[in-house]
């Protein structure tokens, strides 16, 4: 189908990276408000690897690549988790030669190949004015590169691990810190019951923010964050003395899937890498637990303590949004069309100090966004600080290091 127009323009979204609960609401606000304004609706599936290997050929179906959007569509799919236009972590300027899609294989066969003027041209064959991606910095990074390319483009930060520079909030991360809570309130049964430590696994490889908060609202004891390499001994020391201090004998402990031991680096499941050049992470929470386990008796007069050992992963990131995760998509994704109505763009959408705003799409590529060790994080306690809430956002740690 190519060059697909209506008498405002068309719209593309998208979705990259990880799912997230907030996905389907934000597409839903997007699509809604457009379609009213007088504007066409072109979701493109499985983020940046549906408008690459589109074919420009009016014969040819691309049905699996894009498909158009209605309310019906949205309206369906709107109050629900995950992305009903899937995802992937496809990033067109740096695509491995076995992944150039079959068509493009004899125009691209360096080891990595840059596929933008691909996209740009399948933009355009599909006659998209402007493009909304929501994602993370790695989704992202890559909509900096079209914007920069001169695609119109305005971005929507999405990432359960909150660590997307410019805002103070991204999609997903209510959801993640709601659950994260839940489950491990839920898993404190069992701890008490076998006088245990009870350890837990949450995703952010290089941000500590997923592991922060539900320790700050007293999910947990303690808790080790990729910001800063944590001394083991000190660790099982304070979890020990926790644990004595629970009438019912157990003490809690979040993991950032990115913490490192004093001295260590991350650990990796693998040494593979995904397109933005990620190892897969995974593992430190069972080293921490064997750690615990093997170190205990040295603060436990002798004797070892057990250990429940859980990552929480994907259950942080599955299912319906909470409030937040379905108020703020809706602002975001009005905030994205308020711009493109008003002719501005490479911008990214943002709550900042608990109001919506808008910032230069650059931020992304230009900062990054972690935990301000010195403010929030005791490097002794290992925990968060409590104190200096007033005149601080909903979460507490905005998007600023200062």
């Amino acid at each position: 189908m190519a060059n697909i127009k209506n008498k405002k323009g068309v719209i593309g979204i998208l979705t990259g990276g990880g799912d997230v609960p907030g996905l389907n609401p934000a597409i839903r606000s997007v699509t809604i408000r457009a379609l009213r304004e007088g504007y066409q609706v072109i979701g493109l599936r499985r983020g940046w690897a549906g408008i690459v290997e589109i074919i420009r050929d009016k014969d040819t179906d691309n049905s699996d690549n894009y498909q158009i959007l209605t309310e019906e569509v949205v309206n369906r799919a709107g109050r629900t988790g995950g992305t009903f236009l899937h995802s992937s972590r496809t990033r067109p300027s740096h695509v491995k030669k076995d992944d150039v899609p079959e068509h493009l294989k004899d125009k691209y066969n360096s080891n990595v190949n840059d596929l933008t003027p691909e996209v740009i041209k399948n933009l355009d064959y599909l006659g998209i004015d402007f493009l909304i991606p929501v994602g993370g910095d790695d989704t992202l990074s890559y909509a900096v590169r079209l914007y920069q390319e001169g695609v119109k483009v305005v971005a929507i930060p999405k990432t359960m691990d909150n660590d997307v520079p410019g805002t103070d909030y991204c999609i997903g991360f209510s959801t993640c810190v709601t659950r994260t809570i839940s489950m491990t309130n839920a898993l404190r049964t069992s701890a008490g019951s076998h006088e245990r430590f009870l350890v837990l696994e949450v995703f952010g490889r290089y941000a500590g923010f997923t592991a922060m908060l539900p320790t700050m609202a007293g999910a947990a004891n303690r808790c080790v964050i990729p910001e800063y390499k944590f001394n083991m001994e000190r660790l099982t020391e304070l979890l020990v003395q926790d644990r004595f201090k629970n009438p019912s004998r157990y003490s809690v402990l979040i993991v950032s899937e990115g913490a490192m031991f004093e001295g260590g680096e991350m650990v990796f499941q693998d040494r593979t890498t995904d397109a933005y050049g990620h190892a897969k992470l995974g593992g430190i929470g069972d080293l921490v637990s064997e750690e615990l386990k093997n170190l205990s008796p040295r603060y436990n007069n002798g004797k070892k303590i057990e250990v429940i050992n859980q990552k929480l992963g994907y259950l942080v990131r599955c299912g319906d949004p909470d409030a937040i995760d379905s108020i703020v998509p809706m602002a975001y994704g009005n905030l994205a069309l308020d711009l493109l109505l008003s002719g501005v763009h490479g911008r990214l959408v943002v709550l900042k100090n608990g109001r919506y705003d808008n910032v230069p799409i650059d931020v992304v590529t230009s900062s990054k966004k972690l935990v301000n060790v010195e403010k929030f994080y005791n490097t002794d306690r290992l925990r968060p600080h409590y104190k200096s809430f007033e005149m601080k956002p909903l979460f507490i740690m905005t998007s600023e290091l200062n």
